[in-house]
């Protein structure tokens, strides 16, 4: 099975509230994936620290080395993720040490855990083919769409090679496909 990014805002919306619902931090995780186009290994570790300084203020960037990739990524975190990480903040009385995503045994989350819970939203609220990189996906499928297709950037952020990689990536491809088999009807 491939995962495919969501694309029903409504959708979206559901889950979010299903998972803020059931646990703020899960909420958060979500909110967080869905802002940031980051893989889930990137997100479950990051520390409070990270993102804000020593006073609680956003630092410009979020700037971490990608797990996988080994390369810098700058991340200019946008107002609607700063709203909840402040709010999140507050809630949960973090201190610069705390991780976002912290788990009952003090570290953070687990990937297994975080796609258990994301999985189990998924499909209380009907989105099939979902996997932790959904929300990567959406991120990108997104923003390929308000950014009126500007792939080239889309693909830089994603560290792809082609074009096609990441289009076939964020599922844009498998829309087209749909949209041709529905223009030609007998």
């Amino acid at each position: 099975m491939t995962v495919e990014p969501i694309r029903n805002k409504v959708k979206i919306k559901q889950m979010y509230h299903y998972l803020a619902g059931k646990d703020s931090r899960y909420g958060l995780l979500f909110k967080f994936g869905l802002n940031t186009g980051l893989r889930i290994s990137d997100i479950l570790p990051v520390k409070f620290k990270d993102i804000c300084n020593e006073y609680g203020e956003f630092r410009d960037y979020f700037i971490l080395a990608e797990k996988k990739t080994g390369k810098e990524k700058k991340i200019k975190l946008n107002k609607a993720l700063r709203k909840a990480i402040e709010a999140y903040a507050k809630d949960e009385n973090l201190t610069p040490d705390s991780y976002l995503f912290s788990s009952k045994k003090g570290k953070y989350l687990g990937r297994i855990q975080a796609y258990r819970v994301l999985k189990e939203a998924a499909e209380v609220i009907g989105i099939e083919n979902f996997g932790t990189h959904s929300l990567r996906k959406t991120w990108g499928y997104w923003t390929y769409k308000v950014s009126r297709y500007n792939i080239g950037l889309i693909m830089d952020t994603f560290n792809h090679s082609s074009p096609n990689i990441t289009l076939r990536y964020i599922g844009v491809n498998q829309d087209q496909k749909d949209e041709l088999y529905s223009l030609v009807q007998f």
